[in-house]
Formats: structure tokens, C-alpha cells, sequence
């Protein structure tokens, strides 16, 4: 039996997501079609990087913000988990490869410049390198975090 099932960043096919992934361009200057137009045209910064903001679908809790490199974006849109480049490792890491918390990817949405991206995601655990269930989970009163449960 073959299972599948349209998604809004791609076609899973028995468990397997198969996407025709648009080409990047990091280099297109028309303004216009970058933030009115249709086409995705990702704008990395000068170290390659994208912000990456992930958001739990059902909550609207934000779970963590991270950067995605070109690698990452290609992972994250071909397997619909999350995956980044880790600053501190110098490398492509899919978040949750040794915890098991891995975030799937339910929809992408692309901000007004194509260089911010919030991914829409159905966490399997706590999101935070803590435990905790987000990595924003303290509040700034002065100069003093005071802890918060949502």
C-alpha cells in the first residue's frame, strides 16, 4: 500500500517526502519579485546564513531561533525535519539527531525579505539543548531572568 499525503512544503510518499526544490539564489538584486513576487529567492547573509525561528504549530509557542545555512534549508525542505548549521560545530545538524527531539516540519513562511524564515513545526520532545520545552523560557525583569511556564 502506498500512502500519500500533500503537505505544503512537499508530497510525503510512505513516510518519505519527495519535493521538486526550487533553486537558491542568494545573488538576485530585483527587489520587487524578491518581495512581492512569487519566486523563492532566499537571501543568506555574508556568512551564508538565514535566521530560522521555529514555531510550534498547534501552541504558536516559539520553541527556538537558529540559522540555516543553503545545506540546511535543502535537508530541512527534503525530509520535512529541521535541520541547521550549528555556528559552534561548523556543521550541518538535524535538531534532535542524538536527543530523538526532532522537529517535523509542517510549513515554511518566508518573511518580506526572503532572509528570516519561520518554520512551523510538531516538536517530538523538549526543543531546548536544556530539556526544557522552549529555549525561551525566562523572562528579563532589569536585570535579573526570572523564570516562566509559558
Amino acid at each position: 500500500m502506498v500512502i500519500v499525503q500533500q503537505t505544503s512544503i512537499g508530497t510525503r510518499v510512505c513516510g518519505q517526502l519527495c519535493t521538486r526544490i526550487a533553486p537558491i539564489s542568494d545573488s538576485f538584486d530585483d527587489t520587487a519579485e524578491r518581495e512581492q513576487g512569487s519566486r523563492f529567492l532566499p537571501r543568506f547573509d555574508s556568512a551564508g546564513l538565514l535566521t530560522a525561528i521555529a514555531q510550534d504549530s498547534a501552541s504558536g509557542e516559539v520553541l527556538m531561533v537558529a540559522f540555516m545555512d543553503r545545506e540546511a534549508l535543502d535537508a530541512t525542505r527534503a525530509t520535512a525535519l529541521a535541520h541547521f548549521h550549528s555556528r559552534s560545530r561548523g556543521r550541518l545538524w538535524m535538531k534532535g539527531e542524538s536527543s530523538g527531539h526532532v522537529l517535523h516540519v509542517e510549513a515554511i513562511l518566508v518573511d518580506c525579505d526572503q532572509d528570516a524564515l519561520v518554520l512551523k513545526v510538531r516538536p517530538a520532545g523538549a526543543a531546548c539543548h536544556t530539556g526544557e520545552r522552549t529555549c525561551f523560557y525566562r523572562t528579563l525583569d532589569g536585570e535579573t531572568l526570572t523564570r516562566h511556564d509559558g
